[in-house]
C-alpha cells in the first residue's frame, strides 16, 4: 500500500514530456479522493490550453474517474504519484 501524507493527501510530481512547458510548481498535493480528471484541470489552468495528454509511469492514461489515492496505490514510487504530461501525444 503506497505511503500517504497527512490528511489523506497525495503528492502528485508532474514532469514534462515531448516539449510541454515545465511547471513552475512541479509538486502539488492533492486529496486520495479526488478524481483524477481534478488532476487534468489542475494541468490545464497551469498551462492556459485546453488539450493536454496526461500519463502514468510514461505508458498511459487513467480513466478521468480514477481516484488519485487508488492509483497512487496502483502506481505510486514510493507514495507519490509520477505524472508525465504533453502538449502532443507522447506515448502509448
Amino acid at each position: 500500500m503506497a505511503a500517504k501524507e497527512p490528511d489523506n493527501k497525495i503528492v502528485v510530481v508532474f514532469r514534462a514530456a515531448g516539449g510541454a512547458p515545465i511547471l513552475a510548481q512541479p509538486k502539488v498535493k492533492l486529496s486520495g479522493d479526488s478524481k483524477f480528471s481534478k488532476l487534468v484541470a489542475f494541468l490545464r489552468k497551469q498551462l492556459k490550453t485546453d488539450s493536454v495528454f496526461v500519463y502514468l509511469r510514461e505508458a498511459f492514461c487513467p480513466s478521468l474517474d480514477d481516484d488519485v489515492a487508488l492509483l497512487t496505490q496502483a502506481y505510486g514510487i514510493e507514495g507519490r504519484l509520477h505524472v508525465s504530461y504533453a502538449l502532443t501525444p507522447a506515448w502509448g
